[in-house]
């Protein structure tokens, strides 16, 4: 028996605008590491496990939960019927604004624009970025890295601007890519479990203390209400250390969730602190070598190894 839980969090499984892929890549390559998961590790229902870490009660080797962000609708059409075959649990992290469409995802509304300009480049700041190629792919993920730095109300300003300046032809369909609330309860229905992944998909460091905590709150609140299930368990959007900050933590405390998860690489013990528990974020169409090669060095990416490639070493 053992003392430790990896989990493994996703986000899509086909191509989006933000997450390009060739048809097809992205279920064959879930499939392939669902199977390997299923062949080198115990996959637990993730409730269930931290509430066995915190108790001091053994899990089973090579312990893996699963776990998928945003509520991309493949979540339904995709990972649900693969779940299912290969009879695993998961837990997704669904955002109320996106089910609702009271809000849109603006880093897909961001790479529509950016792959339906007719601009070679657009200007941000005193610069002038590429946006056609490699080069182009390049400026487009430091952009959004940019971006999630600011309040959701200057950044959605910001983005606006550079929609205008970007000039994209035709009209997003962004909205086609993301759940909404009869496409949730049928998560609920095959009995998957539901955490919260905030109200609008704010990076809360940088909102309002008062902001956070009402974002908190009622997100918690409307999927409960909405979904008819408790919901106990919050993953950072974004995730890194600097997407929030101890008056964050306190404030997902006192919204009433027992467990939050960031998306920094590692095991999680029983020491781990609970509102900062610990994520690898995995891509679909990437084996899980190649995903701890491109994303991290030195210690990270060794990290990185043992919590998913190397879970068979411990057989």
């Amino acid at each position: 028996m053992a003392d430790r839980l990896a989990i493994l969090a996703w986000h899509n499984v086909e191509a989006t605008w933000w997450y390009p892929s060739r048809p097809g890549e992205g279920v064959r390559g879930l499939v392939r590491q669902l199977d390997s998961v299923r062949r080198f590790a115990n996959v637990v229902p993730l409730e269930p496990a931290l509430d066995a870490l915190a108790a001091g009660r053994p899990l089973p080797p090579r312990a893996v939960a699963l776990s998928w962000d945003d509520g991309y609708r493949d979540s339904l059409e995709l990972v649900a019927p693969l779940l299912e075959r290969f009879q695993m649990p998961a837990t997704f992290f669904l955002v109320p604004g996106l089910l609702s469409g009271e809000v849109r995802a603006w880093w897909e509304l961001l790479a529509w624009a950016w792959a339906r300009s007719p601009r070679s480049s657009v200007r941000w700041d005193g610069q002038d970025l590429p946006v056609d190629g490699p080069a182009g792919r390049r400026s487009l993920h430091w952009l959004g890295q940019q971006l999630q730095a600011y309040s959701r109300a200057a950044r959605d300003q910001r983005i606006t601007e550079l929609l205008e300046r970007l000039g994209p032809a035709g009209e997003p369909d962004d909205r086609r890519l993301f759940l909404d609330w009869s496409d949730a309860k049928k998560l609920v229905g095959k009995g998957f479990a539901i955490g919260s992944h905030s109200m609008y998909h704010t990076i809360l460091r940088y909102e309002p203390i008062e902001e956070q905590q009402h974002d908190l709150s009622a997100s918690r609140a409307r999927l409960e209400q909405e979904l008819g299930v408790p919901i106990r368990l919050f993953a950072y959007p974004s995730g890194q250390a600097n997407d929030y900050g101890p008056e964050t933590v306190r404030a997902v405390a006192r919204a009433g969730y027992t467990h939050a998860f960031t998306t920094r690489a590692a095991w999680n013990r029983p020491s781990t602190p609970v509102l900062e528990g610990h994520r690898v974020l995995i891509e679909p169409q990437r084996s899980f070598s190649d995903l701890a090669a491109r994303r991290l060095a030195g210690r990270a990416a060794r990290q990185l190894r043992r919590v998913t490639f190397r879970l068979s070493d411990e057989r």
